[in-house]
């Protein structure tokens, strides 16, 4: 582990002091003794001489030592110095590395999920039914149990309407769960303007994530495109269909599935950032559809920096997917320094 580099520079530079700080010991005692053999060797007078020389050799002796030994610390300490950020600028990159790996890996998920949804959208703009209620909504029921067909299939809806040319929901399929639905106006609402514009039965819009009040304020991912007549999809548009994704359900297990350590799982945050950088999913379920998250990705569709707590974030933007070109989303992983 990258992380092994800088624990061993620590412990080169510990283990380094305190040999050096030993050597140092034993020349401040060896000049100590050189001094007080001068010492004696001048009290013997002519006798000492002989060894007052060889004890002015062993003081200077002493002398080389501790300037040999306060190099030694200096040149050390400038390779020590070195060596510990070199492993931390490797930490960093191989942990920012994998993080951005996780965030790419993450946010694909997310495309590829989506993109079934726009495929959704447009198949199920062409069944008979849906087709039917908007060229006649006086008789919701076909189309209502048609819905609620689909909805038990397809697990990952919260609902799915179906409005008229003038906004007016003529059928949509739990209307045993959300009571009230039926008859509401969305013609001011984005998907359905925006579906209603489409220009062809290939073509769907997808809505930024936002909690609906009618459906008992869900987080979801709307996906809308226009009822044509006919079902052709060169047919004028008689109606809009929106489907509503499951968002909050789906992005969770996205976000709190990603693989980390045992190590790294309390302090990491893994989260869905939109274009405006509006956290859209987070796996420690804090600050969704409210807080902004400071991603600094500058020019980058993917990479990572370290953040000024010592934070790592890797992050990818949304790749797409087949038709999906995605809406700018990102995929973010924050993660804090080990204790």
């Amino acid at each position: 582990m990258p992380e092994r580099v800088v624990e061993l520079a620590n412990e080169v530079s510990s283990l380094t002091g305190a040999r050096v700080r030993q050597i140092e010991d034993v020349a401040k005692r060896t000049k100590l003794l050189a001094l007080n053999a001068l010492i004696e060797a001048a009290h013997a007078g002519e006798e000492g001489k002989g060894f007052a020389v060889v004890a002015k050799e062993v003081g200077e002796i002493s002398d080389e030592v501790s300037r040999i030994s306060g190099t030694l610390t200096g040149e050390l300490a400038t390779s020590l110095d070195e060596l510990d950020g070199l492993g931390r600028r490797l930490v960093a990159e191989v942990r920012g590395g994998r993080l951005a790996d996780l965030a790419h890996h993450m946010i694909e998920i997310i495309d590829r999920n989506l993109y079934e949804r726009s495929c959704d959208v447009r198949w199920w703009a062409t069944d008979a039914a849906i087709v039917d209620v908007c060229a006649d909504p006086t008789d919701p029921a076909t189309a209502c149990r048609r819905l609620g067909v689909i909805l038990d299939s397809y697990t990952v809806y919260v609902d799915l309407w179906v409005a008229d040319l003038g906004g007016t929901v003529v059928a949509h399929g739990r209307p045993d769960r959300y009571a009230g639905v039926l008859g509401q106006d969305v013609s001011g609402q984005d998907w359905f303007t925006r579906g209603l514009a489409t220009r062809s039965g290939d073509d769907f819009v997808a809505v930024d994530v936002r909690a609906e009040r009618r459906l008992d304020d869900h987080h979801v991912a709307t996906y809308a495109t226009a009822v044509r007549a006919g079902g052709e999809g060169g047919g004028a548009p008689i109606g809009v269909l929106g489907i509503f994704f499951d968002w909050q359900r789906q992005a969770e297990t996205v976000v709190q599935g990603v693989p980390l350590r045992g190590d790294e799982v309390s302090r990491t945050r893994c989260l869905l950032v939109d274009a405006d950088h509006r956290v859209i999913a987070a796996s420690d379920g804090v600050g969704v559809l409210r807080d902004r998250f400071e991603l600094r990705a500058g020019d980058r569709p993917m990479g990572h920096y370290t953040g000024p707590g010592g934070e790592v974030v890797g992050f990818a933007l949304t790749p797409g997917y087949e038709t999906y070109a995605g809406l700018g989303w990102w995929g973010v992983i924050e993660q804090r320094p080990p204790a």
